[in-house]
């Protein structure tokens, strides 16, 4: 899966099959398209779509229990989403959204249309997000099978936790915001920390976070 942004001033390219602006794209590693992707025999689509209707995704995970694919990515002023992207779905940008543009103008119809899919969940005021990652280590046991996002703005991390299908957001925590530090990545170590990424233009930093025992 690659993640592939719509350039903003380009944003209708999002809706544009011939596109690969706005999308996710599914090939093998060496490049060729796998024969069950969506389009791949639809005339005139590029056959490396997996999904449409994205905006400027982030942060990309697969599940490991069961490889299914989630994204977080930037809204415009609002309208941070997260998602698991199915194969031909289209997420809406810039048909619909929760955010508004930076001018403060709505942007395109409304938060929902027939055939296009809702956010998991959505941020507004926004959060900035970046890395995301699944915990599936035994350091942190209550922590297991969360999802966790770096956030840009206002500097924290975020942990999700998901229902038993996996389809919504049933608990949102925010960590380390006392650092005021913008993080732009999180993984997970082989040791079961959690090694996260900062931003900062005087000095960013690699950070790992642990039980204090």
């Amino acid at each position: 899966f690659v993640t592939l942004g719509d350039r903003y001033s380009q944003r209708d390219k999002a809706q544009d099959l011939t596109s690969h602006l706005g999308k996710i794209v599914r090939i093998w590693p060496d490049g060729n398209v796998p024969d069950d992707n969506p389009f791949a025999k639809v005339r005139s689509a590029r056959p490396e779509i997996w999904s449409l209707g994205h905006r400027n995704v982030q942060g990309a995970a697969l599940d490991p229990a069961t490889g299914r694919l989630w994204t977080i990515e930037h809204g415009a002023r609002g309208g941070d989403e997260l998602n698991h992207p199915e194969p031909g779905k289209n997420y809406g940008w810039p048909v619909i959204t929760y955010g508004r543009d930076y001018s403060g103008l709505a942007i395109g119809e409304g938060t929902a249309k027939p055939g296009m899919e809702q956010p998991v969940k959505y941020w507004d005021p926004s959060i900035a997000p970046s890395g995301l990652t699944f915990y599936t280590g035994d350091l942190f046991p209550g922590w297991k099978g969360d999802l966790f996002a770096g956030a840009l703005a206002g500097g924290k991390l975020v942990r999700l936790r998901l229902d038993g299908d996996k389809q919504r957001v049933t608990a949102e925590e925010d960590l380390l915001g006392d650092l005021a530090e913008r993080i732009r990545d999180v993984v997970q170590g082989p040791d079961g920390a959690l090694w996260l990424l900062t931003d900062d233009p005087g000095a960013g930093r690699v950070l790992r976070l642990a039980p204090a025992d």
